[in-house]
Order: C-alpha cells, then structure tokens, then sequence
C-alpha cells in the first residue's frame, strides 16, 4: 500500500491544492532564518560579484528548496525530477556556506528538515550526519566561534529529530485514515450482506405463502367456492405483512421472535397441505436465541414448503439452560431441500456466529433439519 508523503509545515494531503497552499505558507515563514545569508548582501558585508553570485545562489537554493518540498511522491519514493532537486538543494547547502561561511550555515539546517520530511528513518539520518559535518567542517575551516558551531551542529540534529517524528506522526494520520475507510468499507459491504440475507429470508417465505393462497384461491374460484374471496383477503394481508417486514429488515429494527415465527410457519404450512405439530420444552429462551431461532423456523418452513411435499411436520424446541436444539422434521422427499442454496448457508452463518451446529440430512421417511445452540450463544456471542 502507498502512502501519501507529507512534507513540511501545514496540511494532511487531504485535498491536493489547499495542502500545498498551507505547506507553502507554512514553510515561507519557516525560511524567515535566511534573513541572514540576505543581511549579508544587503549591509555590504557581501559585495561585488560575490553579492551578485550570492543573491543568485540563495535564489536557486530556495526555488530548489520548496519545489522538493512541494513535489508529489510516496513515501520514501522519490521521483527522479525530485531526487534532482534535492540534489541541486544538497549542493547548494554545501557550496554557498563554503564561500560565504557566517549566516550561510542556516542552509544546512534547512536542508536537514527536507531530508527529514521526505526520506525513510535511515537515509534521512544519514543526510542529517552529513549536513552536521558539512557545519562543523566550514566552522573549522572558517574559525567561527566553537559555540555557534556547537549551536548550529544542536540545531541540525534536534530539528531533524523533530521533523522526522512528524512525518511519522503524519505518516500514522494517513494510515488511521486509510484504515478507518476501509472499515466503513468492509462495514458497508457487511451490511449489504445482511440486508440481502433478511430479505432472502423474509421473502422467500412469505412468496411461498402468496404462491400457494393463490393456488389455492385460483382452484376455489374456478369451483364457485366462496372461500376464494377470504383466501384473497389473506394473500393480501400476507403481502402487506411482508411488505413492513422487509421496511423493518433494510432499517435493522426487525425484531419478531419464535412465538411469531412458529404460528407464520403453521400457517403457511397448513395452507400448503401439511399437518404441522409444535412442541416446546423448556424455560423461555434468552431473546438473542429467541430471534435466532425465530430466524430457523421461517427458514426451515419455507423449504418444506417448497421442496419437501410433506403431509406432516414437527417442530420440536427445547431449551434446558446449558444449550438450545431446534428440529424440524417432515415426512417428504427426504432429498436435501436445503443445499445448497443462501437460506441454508445464510442459517449456517447465522448459527455459527452464535457458537451453535446445524445439520441437516434425509431421514428414513422425510428430511430434518436440526439446530444445536449454547445457551449463552447468540448473535455476537
């Protein structure tokens, strides 16, 4: 992964423009300390062709200088037209200070804080090893003063110490914010997949329903039976039904638990033909595990519904404290009407993030599908 270099003062890379307009700014009342290399042209300290050259030289360095801080790049990855600038901004913090010596030795410094800012740990230590015997080396040679030496050589390193710490504190804003988008990412993907797994489950049961009232109003209908008209009034009711469960699912308020669960199932499995028997055993279930299995019985109902063509189901529910079974049996097929296919693995999903098994498999006479949860599973658990 590249990271976006930040180099200088102001700005986080958010936003191309405005940043280079901050660090721009930051960094010309940064250059403040080169009014010394200027006083020296402008007292007279420097004349002649030498302040002609000199003027020139500054010039060249400070254009140098913020080009190379102002150049696009990835960490640690330097363009070959900024490798060149940073070169061109190296030898002229070494040339000028030879010649000119005194306030000159601020290029250096200056140059120290670039070599901080837009190289890695080791080559920006090593330019600012260098730079500090660049100081002491014209000091020598110069007989300046040993304790602005000392000074200069102090300034050199704790600014490049410093600078180098802020780019890695950049470094790790970038990064936190890179990371926070791809947690909204994942998290966005995470619950485009429950809304398509809600809506899997909520709709498929309640189409087979609608299918099957309206089979059956249609052959009512066709007897003259008047029972066409009370099976219409519930496949709209069941459609409207459906309708605010799905409204609940994309909102994530949906909240209908077992009990709700297991007379929809009987229900849609009596007007499919099928006898159904529900038998529970047990304290009352945690509500975690209440909706999860709630979540279950609509499953399982639905592909009996669909695939099992079952004159019987039973229902069995029993919770003990120490762990939660479900099972639902019918006599069908007895081929798997489960798999695969998302209800199932949506279940499987389901279970499994609760700490629980599902199985399911053909009988001697029909099909099971069979649930086991700890007691203290649930969603997150």
């Amino acid at each position: 992964m590249k990271i976006t270099s930040i180099l200088s003062f102001g700005g986080t890379g958010a936003g191309e423009r405005p940043s280079r307009r901050r660090r721009l700014a930051g960094m010309s009342v940064g250059l403040v300390y080169l009014c010394f290399p200027v006083l020296d042209i402008v007292t007279g300290e420097v004349t002649g062709a030498a302040a002609f050259w000199g003027a020139l030289g500054l010039a060249a360095y400070i254009a140098s200088f913020l080009t190379t801080a102002l150049t696009p790049r990835d960490y640690g990855e330097l363009t070959p037209l900024t490798w060149c600038f940073m070169g061109a901004t190296t030898i002229l913090a070494v040339v000028l200070p030879f010649f000119f010596g005194g306030g000159w030795l601020t290029l250096p410094i200056y140059t120290t804080v670039v070599y901080s800012m837009a190289l890695r740990p080791l080559p920006a230590m090593l330019g600012m090893l260098a730079m500090g015997a660049v100081v002491v080396l014209i000091g020598l040679l110069e007989e300046h003063d040993p304790a602005s030496t000392v000074v200069l050589l102090f300034q050199v390193a704790t600014l490049g110490v410093l600078f180098m710490s802020v780019r890695n504190t950049r470094m790790l804003v970038v990064q936190l914010r890179q990371a926070q988008e791809e947690v909204a990412r994942l998290a966005a993907g995470e619950e485009r997949l429950r809304i398509a797994r809600d809506l899997h489950d909520l709709l498929g049961h309640s189409l087979s329903l609608i299918v099957l009232k309206s089979e059956l109003a249609g052959r009512l209908a066709e007897n003259g039976s008047a029972r066409a008209v009370a099976e219409i009034h519930d496949i709209e009711s069941v459609a409207r039904q459906a309708l605010v469960e799905v409204r609940d699912a994309v909102s994530g308020y949906r909240q209908r638990g077992l009990a709700g669960e297991l007379d929809g199932a009987r229900a849609a499995l009596e007007a499919a033909g099928t006898q159904v028997t529900v038998r529970i055993a047990g304290t009352p279930l945690p509500e975690a595990l209440d909706g999860l299995l709630g979540w279950a019985v609509r499953e399982g109902a639905t592909n009996v519904i669909r695939h099992a063509r079952a004159t019987r189901c039973v229902i069995d529910v029993t919770h003990d404290g120490e762990a939660t079974t479900l099972e639902i049996v019918d006599d069908g097929r007895g081929a798997s009407p489960y798999g695969p296919g998302s209800g199932l693995n949506g279940l499987t999903e389901r279970v499994a993030a609760a700490g629980g098994t599902v199985s399911a498999g053909p009988r001697e006479s029909g099909f099971a599908l069979r649930i086991a949860v700890p007691a203290a599973g649930g969603p997150g658990a």
